[in-house]
């Protein structure tokens, strides 16, 4: 039986003696060149896998001038969702042979610029952008730079670049209809930054179940701040302790959500007997059993690999089409958290 070789002393060259082929034709196959069947490719892909070949990053750099890096800039690496989105983007990059630069900006617009700068100064072969911005001037300097970029923050919707999103307004009215079924009536609405897109397209969602219900909602149930645990909460005491109180809440994310159900535990109120309670996203803590959480789940890891891939593909093909822009489906999931068992 033939050992696999220590991955660090696998050469091109051993591939092609394994395999059989050319040099030449090895590195063509490798490096995804034009001039290579389906069929030699697969004996090199072969080969190299019993080889346990892995390719020398900086080696491969110097040759395809590509420094098989792309760069990731999230807003907040406390929040649950981006790790996620994270890992989707570094699955597809490494099957590529691509590592990622991880970015986080804290909400900081100007240490968002502050990586533009890094990436313009330095070679970078890609660009996945969940901006900080709420009104889509970084994302459009972004833009204007001469690398692939793809845009998976709701801010960046209206730039020309690629962009992976998700359906806000699908997922609002899905949590609004899920609370109206439970027969719930005074339901109450806690954003994020408000004007920011995703904050809007859920409200306008939530809104469409409601008018289809014949239910106006007061405004003195809509409530804003940013999408975190204590802005959650803060804004659940306001309503909690008003006249005419709700009875539901639809948090605009599950970071919210968590904020909404510590205040109403504080205030000695059983969820879901006492209020009812959804957010959206599907972080790793709303299917812990003690919290049980109602939310629409957004496709995480899908979103990641799809911004890596359209970035690969753009490379793989040398040259610019036209932007596309996927949007994904979210998904609503059951738990305790509305009444349901």
């Amino acid at each position: 039986m033939q050992h696999k070789r220590r991955k660090n002393s696998v050469t091109i060259k051993d591939i092609a003696a394994e395999a059989g082929i050319s040099y030449a034709t090895v590195s063509r196959a490798l490096n995804n060149r034009p001039g290579v069947n389906k069929d030699t490719k697969f004996r090199v892909q072969e080969a190299a896998e019993r080889l346990g070949y892995s390719p020398n990053a900086a080696a491969r750099s110097l040759v395809t001038r590509q420094a098989c890096a792309l760069a990731l800039v999230i807003p907040d690496i406390t929040n649950p969702f981006f790790p996620e989105v994270a890992r989707g983007v570094e699955e597809a990059a490494a099957r590529a042979g691509y590592s990622v630069f991880l970015c986080n900006t804290n909400w900081n617009g100007k240490k968002e610029l502050s990586f533009l700068s890094l990436f313009e100064s330095r070679r970078i072969d890609g660009l996945i952008l969940a901006s900080s911005n709420d009104n889509g001037t970084i994302a459009e300097k972004f833009a204007q730079t001469c690398l692939p970029l793809v845009a998976i923050s709701s801010f960046a919707r209206d730039i020309q670049c690629n962009q992976v999103i998700i359906d806000d307004v699908r997922g609002g009215y899905l949590a609004g209809c899920h609370l109206l079924e439970h027969g719930y009536k005074r339901i109450a609405f806690i954003g994020g930054l408000e004007g920011t897109q995703a904050t809007k397209e859920r409200f306008s969602g939530f809104l469409k179940s409601l008018a289809e219900a014949g239910i106006e909602i007061d405004p003195e149930l809509c409530r804003y701040g940013s999408f975190t645990w204590k802005s959650g909460y803060h804004n659940t005491l306001k309503l909690l302790n008003m006249a005419g109180r709700p009875d539901a809440i639809f948090a605009a994310n599950d970071l919210l959500a968590m904020g909404v159900m510590q205040a109403a535990d504080e205030l000695g109120l059983n969820i879901p007997g006492d209020l009812a309670v959804i957010g959206f996203d599907d972080i790793s803590f709303a299917s812990y059993p003690r919290v049980c959480l109602t939310t629409i789940a957004q496709p995480k890891n899908k979103l990641g690999q799809v911004a890596a891939e359209l970035i690969l593909t753009e490379l793989k093909e040398g040259q610019k089409k036209e932007f596309s822009k996927i949007v994904l489906a979210p998904e609503l999931l059951i738990r305790r958290s509305c009444g349901c068992s």
